[in-house]
């Protein structure tokens, strides 16, 4: 269950933060009784800018969720394409290598789903296997990666993928003034990234072992009765945020237990842990995370940079940090932990070994 490479894509259109606050000023200011407020809010979650789906002029002309979500399938499978494409060719290999492909995404609901228009487009083997997931949100990422090593537990001869794309501003709601709302626009961007994985004959045959990370043990959390702290509510308007201030909290009362009975199951504490490769939910969040796990200065630097880079991607964002870790490898033999928190409300923790 070896990482081979991690490929990423972005929509062509990019605006700083600066941009986009006197965007939602201008769209909002007639409205909203405290326009600072938004400014100050968007400069809160330390985002320096974000990738769109979309030109920022063409969002105000979005009549409500069926022109969002046809503008989430044509640009997702974009971006997709672009993600899957970097991916293998970093890898040395094609479509027509890859066995299986996992697909999450959580800003867009397509049937064929997103995975399946991209067979025909890259030409992947018609006998490829395709699970596509929704609704696992920004955990998506590091339960992808553990389900795909579940996978190649079973089969040690296949390549597979792991598919995320997310297109965050395709879900704004123009209408919504809450406070919820306005967090949400100024944290979320857009962007795909995709994994490639093998098993442990097939990673032999590819010259992985001994210089890329394999998964060695994964642990899924469920918080009991916390269905509300994150999430959507889905209706005719199309997805709106549930994002409660409990986030950090969630944080501090469960991560450090969830992560030293883990690590203890395998003989190992916290401080055996090299690499830290964790979801940017936020600087609340990643405050908390420092603080509970008791990490060192730096530890989360790919982290805190990808929030301050291109935002919160959801399901991307762990995987965008997984690539820039793979970039500056730590020393073999060493461990590493990749892990999120997401709606359920839940955790997912990935121990992983250079």
């Amino acid at each position: 269950m070896y990482i081979a490479t991690v490929g990423r894509a972005f929509p062509p259109h990019y605006a700083d933060q600066d941009t986009l606050i006197a965007a939602f000023r201008a769209a909002w200011s007639a409205r909203y009784h405290n326009v600072g407020r938004i400014e100050q809010l968007h400069r809160n979650v330390l985002v320096g800018g974000r990738h769109l789906a979309l030109p920022i002029d063409q969002y105000l002309g979005l009549r409500g969720f069926t022109d969002a979500n046809d503008a989430f399938v044509r640009v997702g499978t974009d971006v997709g394409a672009a993600a899957v494409t970097d991916a293998l060719g970093c890898a040395g290999l094609t479509p027509r290598d890859v066995d299986a492909i996992w697909f999450v995404s959580v800003t867009g609901v397509a049937a064929p789903s997103i995975d399946a228009r991209l067979v025909n487009r890259l030409g992947f083997r018609p006998d490829i296997k395709r699970t596509p997931i929704f609704g696992l949100g920004c955990v998506a990422g590091a339960a992808g990666v553990a389900r795909v090593s579940d996978y190649l537990r079973g089969f040690p001869d296949h390549v597979a993928l792991l598919l995320s794309v997310e297109l965050c501003s395709l879900t704004l709601q123009k209408e919504d003034l809450s406070i919820p709302n306005l967090i949400a626009s100024g944290l979320f961007g857009d962007g795909a990234a995709c994994v490639v994985m093998a098993g442990e004959r097939r990673a032999e045959r590819m010259s992985l072992t001994g210089r890329a990370p394999y998964v060695v043990a994964t642990r899924s959390v469920f918080y009991p009765d916390t269905e509300g702290v994150m999430g959507w509510n889905i209706g005719s308007e199309g997805f709106k945020i549930v994002l409660s201030a409990e986030v950090p909290d969630m944080v501090t009362r469960h991560l450090r237990g969830d992560v030293d009975r883990f690590l203890a199951g395998q003989g190992l504490t916290v401080a055996d842990i090299r690499t830290w490769v964790a979801h940017p939910g936020g600087p609340k969040v990643l405050e908390a995370m420092q603080t509970v796990l008791e990490l060192p200065p730096g530890a989360l630097a790919h982290t805190w940079a990808s929030l301050g880079e291109v935002g919160n991607l959801s399901s991307a964002s762990v995987l965008m940090v997984l690539r820039e870790t793979l970039a500056e490898p730590p020393t073999p033999g060493s461990y590493g932990l990749l892990l999120a928190m997401g709606p359920g409300f839940c955790s997912e923790l990935v121990l992983l070994r250079w």
